[in-house]
């Protein structure tokens, strides 16, 4: 089993920057593909970005050339560098895990908020 705590969110003007962090607890961070997803009032939760265990990385098109994603393995996190944010950002933004090498393994962090104000 995985846990996942994010932290990093906040209210931040437009144009502003944030950066989220994604702690996973346990031994096989190294082999997870993390990845960010957000879900904004009354829309079904999409993916941002990942970022798999051979540090692919993949992005919305929404994002591209503002969000960073990027993983140390060493410290079991995955940060996501949000730049040059818009009030459309906005949402609640969730960590999860999962593995090609784990059946059935799909892990979700609890959650944080980021506010993006015009």
């Amino acid at each position: 089993q995985v846990q996942l705590v994010e932290s990093g969110g906040g209210l931040v003007q437009a144009g502003g920057s944030l950066r989220l962090s994604c702690v996973a607890s346990g031994s096989i961070f190294s082999i997870l593909t993390m990845a960010w997803y957000r879900q904004a009032p009354g829309n079904e939760r999409e993916l941002v970005t990942s970022i798999t265990s051979g540090s692919r990385m993949n992005y919305a098109d929404s994002v591209k050339g503002r969000f960073a994603i990027s993983r140390d393995n060493a410290k079991n996190t995955v940060y996501l560098q949000m730049n040059s944010l818009k009030p459309e950002d906005t949402a609640v933004y969730y960590c999860n895990a999962h593995s090609p090498f784990i059946p059935g393994s799909d892990y979700w962090g609890q959650g944080t908020q980021v506010t993006v104000s015009s």
